[in-house]
This record gives C-alpha cells, sequence and structure tokens, in this order.
C-alpha cells in the first residue's frame, strides 16, 4: 500500500513538470500577480485614487531638472548689456574646443552669419535675410557674454539655440565667433590654454537648456527687441 502511494506521488510530480512545460504560449500559475500586471494610469487621465484626480504632477516649487541650473541674465535690454559687460567665457581657449566650435558654428551659424562672420551667409547672399552685420562692426562691439547671451535667449530675426545646443557647446561656439572677430580687425591669433575651466566662471558651465524655462512673455519679447542680432 506505502509502495504504491509514493508511486502516485512520483506519477504526480512527474505529470506536473510535463503539463507546466505543455504550451509555451500559455503562462502558468503566477504567485502575486500584481507584481507582473500593474495597474497603468494615463498621465492625464481621471482618476479618484489621485489628488485633483489626475496622475500627472506639477514639479514641487523652486525645484529644477536634474542635469542644467538656472542661467542667471534676464532676456531683457539691461540684461544683455550685464551679460556683455559681466559674463566670461568659463571654456579654456583650446585647439579641441576651438575645433568643436568651427564645426557647431557651420551648422548653426554660418548661414547667416557667413564662414568669415563678415555677415554674408548663404541666406544673406540669396537676399532671405538681410541686414547681418559683421562681427567687426564698431558699433556693435560683440563680446563673449553677448555673443552667448543671443544664442540662449536668440534676439530679433535669430532664435535661441538653447535647445539644439548644450552650454558647452555654445560656448566653444562663442571661442570661435570670438575668434573670428580678431580676423576681421586684423589682431593677432590667441594663444590657445591648457584644457582647465576657470574657478572664477565654472558656475556658467552647466548642462542646460533654456534657463528658469522662459515663459510665453520672454519667448514672444526675444523677437521684439529693437536691436540688433549679437551672434
Amino acid at each position: 500500500m506505502r509502495s504504491l502511494f509514493h508511486k502516485s506521488i512520483v506519477f504526480i510530480i512527474i505529470a506536473g513538470f510535463f503539463t507546466s512545460c505543455a504550451d509555451d504560449n500559455d503562462r502558468n500559475y503566477q504567485y502575486f500577480p500584481d507584481m507582473y500586471r500593474p495597474v497603468p494610469y494615463e498621465p492625464y487621465g481621471s482618476y479618484d485614487i489621485f489628488a485633483n484626480q489626475q496622475e500627472a504632477k506639477l514639479p514641487v516649487d523652486g525645484s529644477i531638472s536634474r542635469g542644467w541650473m538656472p542661467y542667471d541674465y534676464e532676456n531683457t535690454p539691461a540684461g544683455r548689456e550685464d551679460a556683455k559687460a559681466n559674463l566670461k567665457n568659463p571654456l579654456a581657449y583650446t585647439e579641441d574646443n576651438l575645433t568643436e566650435g568651427k564645426a557647431l558654428y557651420t551648422v548653426y551659424c554660418a548661414v547667416c552669419h557667413g564662414d568669415k562672420g563678415d555677415g554674408q551667409g548663404t541666406l544673406v547672399q540669396r537676399e532671405k535675410i538681410l541686414g547681418v552685420p559683421s562681427y567687426d562692426d564698431p558699433g556693435r562691439d560683440i563680446t563673449e557674454g553677448s555673443v552667448y547671451h543671443a544664442m540662449y535667449y536668440g534676439l530679433n530675426n535669430m532664435g535661441s539655440y538653447a535647445v539644439q545646443t548644450s552650454i558647452k557647446e555654445r560656448w566653444q561656439i562663442d571661442h570661435y565667433v570670438m575668434s573670428l572677430k580678431d580676423k576681421l580687425e586684423g589682431n593677432p591669433e590667441r594663444s590657445f590654454q591648457t584644457n582647465t575651466i576657470t574657478q572664477e566662471n565654472s558656475e556658467n558651465l552647466n548642462p542646460a537648456e533654456p534657463a528658469d524655462g522662459p515663459s510665453e512673455d520672454q519667448l514672444e519679447g526675444s523677437n521684439d527687441e529693437e536691436s540688433q542680432s549679437e551672434e
């Protein structure tokens, strides 16, 4: 009798083993199925279990996205003048940074500003855009800060490049723009530096998207201010 019982147990185990593998397309028993099948919620759906009945939530007041810091200069004439006078390029003037800046400039800037920075880009020559000044225009006197500020917010017909480029890339373009300005003015070529970031300006090198999440008024105002493009 005991032998028959043991044989029956062995038979049931073997039968269960083969049964469990009988159909690859059919799931077997699941323990704690909630771990396998989470309840999906649409971000903008209406659900009673959430505050305000919406799964999507606004960030906590005062919080910022991971990986970027706000840009301290406002999109105003006063903010532009402040950046022009005080904002400095934190990237070392190295051959690598200048080479990268030239490549980025060719992609984003040369079509209007020209390969030489003389305001004679392809669109200007085809008369699609008019009035693009040269970087050596004495009435403009561009600086590292004014060039970066223009790339960040845009100015007049020139839109912002804060989304297309990172902070490092914009500073690399900035180096190349200033090198074109020196060539146009006949200044001696600037000597390369070691590849370091100055402590004084290190806070300006943050991997950011548009700072402070510009308001709609700021975005509209960036094209309405009556001054010429700095970049």
